[in-house]
């Protein structure tokens, strides 16, 4: 079965969005760029938000722009054909390899578990996340931590009163100080 993971990048505070909205901190080095294309290769299908789903829009045409460097690229062309679902009440339509969720995210999930196919099913947006985590659907949290306090903004973890046991899967430092932190959820 397709586990579900959740892999973003947090402020050592716990914030995915600074309070205003600003996430420029997030900008990976090379070593941690070139980490995000391994990761995106194990994905099988990419749940996101609608914000999220905006944010990455961009990747659909950036194959367009002249000055993408090689890393880029490559991210590009795992990016667009990956297949994504977006959970939006406000989107009447979404473009590239996305469609509209059908059903509730409990719903997509069981579907998507049930079909064959290979990758993870990763969710993308504290929103969505947060949903999901209260449903406990999540089988992997995988944050990308930097070192940057932002006092506030958007939790990476939902801020619900909800007690999971993790169980340490994997850490990683890279040159640019940023630690990335694999959890499985202890079952």
């Amino acid at each position: 079965m397709r586990s579900v993971t959740y892999s973003m990048s947090v402020s050592l505070d716990g914030y995915i969005v600074g309070p205003d909205g600003d996430f420029n901190w997030t900008v990976p080095g090379e070593d941690v760029f070139r980490f995000w294309i391994d990761e995106i290769r194990q994905v099988g299908v990419h749940l996101l938000g609608r914000r999220l789903y905006e944010t990455m829009l961009y990747w659909e045409t950036a194959d367009q722009d002249p000055t993408l460097d090689d890393s880029m690229r490559e991210w590009t062309g795992l990016w667009k054909p990956l297949p994504k679902v977006v959970f939006s009440t406000t989107l009447s339509t979404v473009q590239g390899n996305a469609r509209l969720a059908s059903g509730g995210l409990a719903e997509e999930i069981e579907r998507l578990r049930a079909e064959p196919g290979e990758g993870n099913i990763a969710i993308g947006g504290a929103t969505l996340a947060a949903e999901a985590a209260a449903l406990g659907l999540i089988d992997e949290y995988r944050t990308m931590v930097y070192p940057v306090l932002v006092g506030g903004g958007i939790p990476y973890f939902p801020q619900r009163e909800r007690r999971v046991v993790l169980e340490l899967a994997e850490t990683r430092t890279f040159n640019s100080r940023v630690v990335y932190l694999r959890y499985r959820v202890a079952r």
